[in-house]
């Protein structure tokens, strides 16, 4: 590996915020509009401090600059960072609930050389290692090919309307060996 997987911490905010940025607008373009993209930028991507506070998010870091990010959570939220409204705090139980997978976003000369991989793989086995038997995320079109190949399964489309446009997203699950 060419890069560092560590937990993010909360010093890390404006650079997981540019990343972001930087993955959507890079990383989306077949699948999304330029509205679509600017529009999930300002209401739905970004930083979700909570995942930080929890511990459960991570950053690649290479030659002191990220590319990467993702984490997992055993909150009820699904999606969205500190700006979106649709926001649940309430905790899981791993007995019945799914863990969620969220906001993973690779910087661009990144993209398949498996960073999102390594962690997608730290973050199954944190939640298996905390009781939780499946997962499930809100996958983006982009983000599609790489969750089926690593057995996520889900091909309804649901569509949200935000900052007057809509964006299809895709919800999967996996359950845990």
């Amino acid at each position: 590996m060419d890069f560092i997987l560590r937990k993010a911490l909360p010093e890390d905010r404006p650079a997981i915020s540019r990343l972001i940025e930087c993955s959507a607008r890079g990383l989306s373009r077949e699948d999304y509009a330029s509205e679509q993209i600017e529009a999930a930028i300002r209401s739905i991507f970004g930083v979700d401090s909570e995942l930080i506070r929890d511990g459960t998010y991570f950053v690649a870091e290479s030659e002191g600059a990220l590319v990467g990010c993702g984490g997992w959570s055993r909150r009820r939220t699904l999606f969205g960072g500190d700006q979106y409204a649709g926001r649940e705090s309430a905790l899981l139980d791993p007995e019945t609930d799914a863990a969620k997978i969220r906001a993973f976003f690779v910087h661009p000369a990144w993209a398949r050389r498996g960073v999102a991989r390594a962690i997608l793989e730290r973050c199954e086995q944190e939640a298996s290692a905390c009781g939780f038997r499946s997962l499930e995320l809100m996958a983006t079109l982009p983000g599609l090919k790489f969750y089926r190949a690593l057995g996520y399964t889900g091909e309804e489309r649901v569509t949200y309307e935000i900052d007057g446009t809509t964006i299809d997203f895709v919800p999967m699950r996996k359950k845990l060996a």
